[in-house]
C-alpha cells in the first residue's frame, strides 16, 4: 500500500487536469449505489450495483459481548467459543467446590456448610439462567431464557440419570442375604441382582425433601391445566414465593442436620481410626480369631466378643457400655472426644435406631467394619490376624497426611486460599456466564438447531462437571458412608435446582414480564424427580440392574420435549 503523501501527491496531480467522473449515488433504503449513467430514461434513476456489504441484520446478529470479546456467525467459530466459555465456567465450578471444601474444613457444618456453601454450588447455574433473561429486549429474553430452562432441565436430569447410574456402577458391591450391600467386597462384578449399593436411611430423606421441591413447578402449571390464561402472572409469583420458602427451609434443615456434611471432614478419617483401633482391641480380647480361613467374619468369636462388652448380660450395649469401650482404649493419636466418638459408633452399629446394639446389629456392624479393614491394606491376608494391625497403621498414616496438610502453611494462609478461590471463581462465573449465552444461542442460529437442546445437552457438562467427578469419587469407595454422601449430594443439589435456580427463573419471568411457555420442560423434570425420588424415598439399596433404569430415563426425556413441543405443540 501506498504511503499517505504519495497518495496526496498523486492527487494533486490529477487537479489541473479536466477529469470526467461520474456521480455516485447512493440509496439509503438499499446496500447499492449507483455508476452514474442514467439507464432509465422513464424515471430517470441511476443503474445500481451491489457493494457486497454484510447486511445490518447479519451484524447484528453477531455482537461483542462486553464490546470486546471475540463473536462469530459461523458454526465452528461458535462451537469452538461454547468449549472456550464452558471450559471456563468449568474451572469456575471447580474453584467455588475447592474453595467450599476447604472452608467447610475450617469452621465445620453448620450455618456456613448449610447455607453458604449450597449457594455457592449452585451459583454457575444460577448465573447462567439469570443472564439469559437479563439481556435486551422483552422479545429477546423471551428468546434467550429458553437457554436457561434448558440448563435447569438438563443440569437436573443428568444429575438424576447419568450421574445416578453412574454412581451405582462404580459403587458396587455384593448384596447379603437381607440385600444389603457388604462395604469393599465387589466379587459378583455384573451381576445384576447379586451387586449393588446400600445407602444410610437419612440419604432417604435427602430424597424425599427432593420430591417436595418440585412442588412451585407443579403450581406454576395451574392455569395451564385449568385454560386460564389470566392467571398465569399470579402463578409465577406464587412459584416464586414457594420456590424462595424452600430454599430457606432447606438450608436451615442442612444447619440443623450436619451429617452429610460432616463425612467431608477431617472427623471422617478420625472414625476411621477409631474403627481400627476397636477393631485392634477386639482382636486382642477376642477368644479366637476374627475371621475364618476363607476371610469370612468369625461369628461365634465375634459373638463371644458381644457376650464381653454387654456388661449387665440385658442382651443389649448400651451407650454407658460403648463409652466405657472406647475409654479403655488408649487412642493416643488423636485428641478424641469421647462422646463424638460414641455418637458415631452408635450410628454405624444402631439399625433399629433404639440408641442401643443388639447382638445381631454387633454382628453385622462389626462385619462390615471387617470388610473395610481387608480392603484397605496392600495385599491382604485374611487368613491372619496381621490385617487389623495393618489396617491401623494405614488410618494412623492417612490421618496424619490430612492434619499434617492442614498445618503446613497455617491457618491463616488456608483462610486466605478458601477467600481467593471462592473469589475467583465467583468472578469467573459472572463474567463468562453471558458469553457463553452468546455463543450458545449464535450456534443455534448457525445450526437451526433449537437452543433448548444445545443448553440441556451442553451446558450442564460445564456446570456439573467438577461436582459429578466428586460425587463418583466418593461412590467408588464403596461403603455405605461414602455412598450415602454421594446420593446425597446428588438429590442435595437437584433441590437447589428445584429451590434457588428456579426462584431466578421464576424472578425473571415475573419481573420482566415474559410469558410462561415451557410446559414441556416442566413436564419433564417433574417425570424424573418423582420417578428417581419416590424410588430413593423407601428403598435403601439399588441393585445394579436400576443404572439402566436411570441412564435411559435420559434420552427418553430429550425426545419427550421434542414431542411435546414440536408434534404436540405445547410450545
Amino acid at each position: 500500500m501506498a504511503k499517505p503523501e504519495f497518495q496526496l501527491l498523486f492527487l494533486l496531480l490529477l487537479l489541473p487536469w479536466q477529469v470526467q467522473t461520474r456521480l455516485i449515488i447512493s440509496d439509503p433504503y438499499h446496500d447499492l449505489v449507483s455508476d452514474g449513467i442514467i439507464h432509465d430514461v422513464h424515471h430517470n434513476q441511476p443503474h445500481l450495483l451491489h457493494l457486497n456489504r454484510p447486511s445490518s441484520s447479519s451484524s447484528s446478529s453477531c455482537e461483542q459481548t462486553y464490546g470486546f470479546l471475540p463473536c462469530t456467525t459461523t458454526v465452528l467459530g461458535n462451537l469452538f467459543l461454547m468449549l472456550v466459555y464452558g471450559y471456563l465456567m468449568f474451572v469456575a465450578a471447580k474453584l467455588l467446590s475447592t474453595g467450599g471444601d476447604i472452608l467447610l474444613q475450617l469452621v465445620g457444618p453448620g450455618i456456613v456448610g448449610g447455607l453458604f456453601l449450597p449457594i455457592l454450588g449452585s451459583l454457575p447455574d444460577a448465573l447462567l439462567i439469570l443472564v439469559s433473561g437479563l439481556s435486551g429486549s422483552r422479545e429477546t429474553a423471551q428468546h434467550h431464557v429458553l437457554i436457561g430452562m434448558g440448563l435447569l432441565a438438563g443440569s437436573t436430569i443428568m444429575l438424576l440419570t447419568l450421574l445416578w447410574g453412574s454412581c451405582v456402577v462404580v459403587g458396587k458391591c455384593d448384596l447379603s442375604e437381607d440385600s444389603t450391600s457388604l462395604d469393599s467386597q465387589d466379587t459378583k462384578r455384573c451381576s445384576l441382582t447379586g451387586s449393588g449399593v446400600t445407602t444410610e436411611p437419612s440419604t432417604c430423606h435427602a430424597a424425599r425433601i427432593m420430591v417436595i421441591s418440585v412442588i412451585p413447578l407443579v403450581i406454576v402449571q395451574l392455569p395451564n391445566v385449568f385454560k386460564s390464561s389470566s392467571g398465569e402472572h399470579v402463578a409465577v409469583l406464587v412459584s416464586l414465593v414457594v420456590s424462595i420458602a424452600l430454599l430457606l427451609s432447606y438450608c436451615l434443615y442442612e444447619v440443623f442436620e450436619p451429617r452429610i456434611q460432616e463425612r467431608r471432614l477431617l472427623k471422617y478419617a478420625e472414625q476411621k481410626l477409631v474403627v481400627s483401633g476397636i477393631l485392634k482391641h477386639v482382636k486382642r480380647d477376642a477368644l479366637g480369631r476374627l475371621l475364618t480361613q476363607d476371610g469370612k467374619p468369625n461369628i461365634p468369636v465375634i459373638e463371644k466378643r458381644f457376650q464381653k462388652l454387654d456388661l449387665d448380660c440385658d442382651g443389649y450395649i448400651s451407650h454407658s457400655e460403648l463409652t466405657a469401650l472406647l475409654v479403655g482404649i488408649n487412642f493416643e493419636d488423636i485428641d478424641l472426644d469421647t462422646n463424638d466418638a460414641v455418637e458415631r459408633v452408635m450410628e454405624d452399629f444402631d439399625a433399629s435406631g433404639d440408641v442401643k446394639i443388639s447382638k445381631e446389629e454387633f454382628i453385622e456392624g462389626l462385619s462390615k467394619w471387617l470388610n473395610v479393614a481387608i480392603s484397605s491394606v496392600s495385599q491382604p491376608k485374611p487368613f491372619s490376624s496381621k490385617f487389623v494391625d495393618d489396617f491401623h497403621k494405614v488410618t494412623k498414616e492417612e490421618l496424619n497426611k490430612l492434619i499434617a496438610e492442614r498445618d503446613k502453611t497455617g491457618e491463616s494462609h488456608v483462610w486466605c486460599k478458601a477467600v481467593t478461590l471462592l473469589l475467583l471463581g465467583t468472578v469467573l462465573a459472572a463474567v463468562f456466564a453471558d458469553p457463553l449465552v452468546d455463543a450458545v444461542n449464535n450456534f443455534s442460529s448457525a445450526t437451526s438447531i433449537p437452543s433448548f437442546f444445545i443448553s440441556f445437552i451442553a451446558m450442564p457438562l460445564a456446570t456439573n462437571s467438577s461436582e459429578a467427578v466428586s460425587t463418583i469419587i466418593f461412590a467408588s469407595r464403596k461403603e455405605q458412608k461414602t455412598t450415602s454422601v454421594a446420593f446425597a449430594e446428588i438429590y442435595g443439589s437437584v433441590t437447589m435446582n428445584n429451590t434457588l435456580c428456579l426462584s431466578v427463573f421464576f424472578a425473571l419471568i415475573y419481573f420482566r414480564h415474559l410469558t410462561w411457555d415451557f410446559s414441556a420442560e416442566v413436564m419433564i423434570i417433574l417425570i424424573v424427580c418423582i420417578v428417581m425420588g419416590l424410588f430413593a424415598s423407601f428403598s435403601t439399596t439399588f441393585q445394579l440392574w436400576t443404572c439402566f433404569v436411570a441412564f435411559l430415563l435420559y434420552p427418553f426425556s430429550v425426545v419427550l420435549v421434542y414431542v411435546l413441543d414440536y408434534c404436540f405443540g405445547w410450545s
